[in-house]
């Protein structure tokens, strides 16, 4: 699960990232809007925690602009703010959940668990690509109805893009999904044996295509 964290406070970044990966998430930060607006260009997020008030405008109006624009997933919008008005203006924004400053970890879980749980019924568990079809809840991937043996990592590689699909992932991106260990990821090459090994179990190398220079991606069409 990918969870996008927009906040200006650096500490509080840090705290959340620390609690959330530990509970299993995968997490990205933005400061700003202007940042928040990149990584989701970047990204499919399962999840935004989304601050109210940020150094170049109203978390409120985003959500309010991203909702008009057609933006589905669950945000959890957090503030120091506690009139009742205010909570319902948030809500009215198009936020799914609300959560006043100070919160205690294990609220805030319990929160994103509802929230995932809720949107969790409303997704389909697979993902249809061509010829290849990836039960999330299995952990199955079949082409063309013929089951494919992949290792964990394949599998995660694999569906990390594939929920990606038309966004073009640099190698990076794809290295810091899968290995945890920085201090080796400049000089690894693990992404591409990885990709290689994926088009040769798949038997159509032509799903996973090469964007020379910049990385790698899965498109629908």
């Amino acid at each position: 699960m990918y969870i996008l964290i927009v906040d200006d406070n650096p500490s509080l970044q840090f705290g959340l990232k620390k609690v959330l990966e530990e509970a299993g998430y995968t997490t990205f930060d933005a400061l700003n809007l202007k940042e928040a607006e990149a990584r989701l260009q970047e990204y499919n997020y399962d999840l935004i925690l989304l601050d109210w008030m940020l150094p170049d405008g109203s978390g409120v109006e985003f959500l309010d602009r991203l909702r008009s624009e057609g933006y589905t997933k669950p945000v959890l919008l957090f503030s120091s703010k506690s009139e009742v008005s205010e909570k319902v203006e948030a809500l009215d924004s198009g936020a799914d959940d609300y959560l006043e400053k100070p919160f205690s970890n294990v609220e805030l879980l319990a929160r994103i668990r509802a929230l995932l749980r809720r949107d969790a019924t409303q997704k389909q568990s697979i993902i249809a690509i061509g010829p290849m079809r990836i039960d999330l809840t299995r952990r199955l991937v079949t082409v063309d109805g013929e089951e494919i043996a992949l290792s964990a990592r394949e599998f995660d590689l694999l569906e990390f893009m594939a929920r990606n699909s038309d966004v073009v992932l640099t190698r990076y991106q794809l290295l810091e999904h899968i290995n945890r260990d920085f201090d080796t990821m400049a000089a690894s090459n693990i992404v591409d044996a990885h990709i290689k090994n994926l088009r040769k179990k798949l038997g159509r190398p032509e799903l996973i295509a090469t964007v020379r220079g910049v990385g790698y991606v899965i498109r629908k069409g």
